[in-house]
């Protein structure tokens, strides 16, 4: 089946010739099936994996509906966040600045004097975040009786952020008569209530359904002890070696920790949060996207709406909070087709929340482990580590990255790291010689038996060892893990 034109779902010729400007083409399915239902009047629901050009299927009918000849507000864009609102805000500007569209800006943090002298403009086309235009709407500064469309992007983190009823007063301000647009990676049960209740014979939009993240993406998990998680996230970066990569954190006070170790280690690294305002988030979004660090450190709500060109790695240095935070996370890579990897760095007592993102999602959410410098599935590595290739397998003792024995006779994995082919992501594999190459080549010599022999050495000997490795962990918690193995002057070895 040949694939629509822009053309013939509707598109006008100067928005098409536009687009084309940017090297855009051809549709893609969330396109081609929302944009002729919005330049019909028709409510839309909206469902649809992060990174499949959601935007675009909005704006270029919101843009080719407007009269830059009347004064005053015509259409209304919601997002979640201030990135997102900026975003959607210069794609606006892109597409519409050659039909004479007034656009505008009113997010949260920013002045809103300033924002208010610069309504006196009359805007055709406002974004903002929830906050601010209720804010503005109480104030009688925005006039929504004027408003023919209202979209909602990124509905269900909206509610989350701002409760169902911020939006649904927002939208009750506007003429029923108004258009409504709802589009999310997820379609929670307040998305669903509006919908219902806002919304006259809704169309419903869904890219296979049941399918939530995008077909280009891989998904991992690696296992580590919990304090060995800055170093399991160092192996990670330094193997795939992207050009630039998120790090998911879970606690916001624990962003600026994972970022100073991350500096420590020669990785380049800036933190990013939620309540960050606008000047500094901009920045640090600026010298990410203009190559100046590496790894961006943030929480789930600090990256929400985040596009960033190219990038190819995100890891969760702790697991989401559930599937669909982990959609969300995923959703930063792997956009428009392209390739992209998911890595999620767990405890052995987490894993099981592995298997139930995969079985929720419908994806292939594999374990990977590192063996001898290569990336193999863990089944694979676990084979081969049966084999007997090192006696003391057989005794009960599985070798660690850090020279230790387990307890366990079952195989346990801790030197795990991201796999799959590297070349799936676009990203590369450590070379001889690099800083990569040394640190595989550090853990293969500590995987040696000699370096597991004074682990499994008589009793009194190993229970003294232990007792002394338990105390300098304890002095050295939260020092690299290649410090806290170096050995203390004076201690005889």
């Amino acid at each position: 089946m040949n694939k629509a034109s822009f053309a013939a779902i509707g598109i006008q010729e100067d928005l098409v010739a536009r687009l084309s400007e940017f090297g855009i083409q051809d549709p893609s399915p969330v396109q081609e099936q929302t944009i002729p239902l919005l330049l019909e009047g028709r409510d839309v629901l909206a469902a649809s994996q992060t990174g499949t050009g959601k935007t675009l299927a909005y704006l270029l009918p919101l843009l080719q509906g407007i009269h830059p000849e009347q004064k005053g507000m015509q259409k209304l864009v919601l997002a979640p966040t201030q990135e997102l609102a900026m975003q959607i805000l210069r794609e606006a500007e892109r597409y519409g600045a050659h039909r004479g569209i007034k656009v505008m800006g009113l997010i949260g943090g920013a002045a809103i004097k300033r924002q208010i002298d610069k309504l006196r403009e009359h805007p055709h086309l406002v974004v903002g975040t929830p906050g601010r235009i209720r804010e503005l709407i109480g104030l009688r500064k925005l006039k929504m009786h004027e408003v023919t469309t209202i979209v909602i992007d990124e509905a269900d983190q909206m509610f989350q952020l701002s409760g169902a009823g911020e939006v649904a007063k927002i939208v009750s301000s506007a003429l029923r008569t108004r258009q409504l647009v709802m589009l999310s990676a997820t379609i929670g049960p307040e998305t669903k209530a509006l919908a219902a209740r806002e919304m006259k014979n809704p169309a419903e939009v869904g890219i296979d359904p049941g399918v939530m993240t995008a077909q280009s993406l891989e998904h991992h998990y690696v296992v580590s002890e919990e304090r060995n998680k800055i170093d399991m996230l160092r192996r990670v970066i330094r193997h795939y070696n992207p050009d630039r990569a998120i790090v998911f954190v879970n606690a916001t006070d624990d962003i600026a920790e994972v970022t100073a170790k991350l500096n420590h280690l020669g990785l380049t690294a800036a933190a990013l949060y939620g309540d960050a305002d606008k000047v500094t988030r901009s920045n640090v979004l600026a010298r990410f996207r203009d190559g100046k660090f590496r790894v961006l450190v943030a929480s789930d709500v600090a990256a929400r709406g985040l596009d960033i060109e190219n990038l190819t790695l995100v890891v969760s240095f702790d697991p989401a909070f559930d599937s669909e935070h982990y959609v969300h996370r995923a959703g930063r890579t792997g956009r428009m087709g392209r390739r992209g990897l998911s890595v999620t760095i767990v405890t052995e007592q987490q894993t099981f929340i592995m298997r139930k993102f995969a079985k929720e999602l419908d994806i292939q959410l594999e374990e990977k482990e590192m063996v001898g410098g290569k990336v193999r599935a863990a089944d694979e590595a676990r084979s081969e580590y049966r084999g007997g290739t090192d006696s003391g397998r057989r005794e009960g003792s599985s070798p660690r990255a850090d020279g230790s024995a387990a307890r366990s006779s079952k195989p346990q994995v801790r030197t795990s790291a991201a796999g799959g082919p590297a070349s799936a992501a676009g990203i590369q594999a450590p070379q001889p010689g690099t800083a990569a190459g040394f640190d595989e080549r550090r853990d293969q010599q500590r995987r040696s038996p000699g370096s597991a022999a004074g682990a499994r050495s008589g009793a009194p000997a190993s229970k003294a060892r232990s007792s002394a490795e338990r105390e300098k962990n304890r002095k050295n918690k939260g020092a690299p893990k290649w410090l806290k193995d170096k050995t203390p002057r004076g201690d005889g070895q």
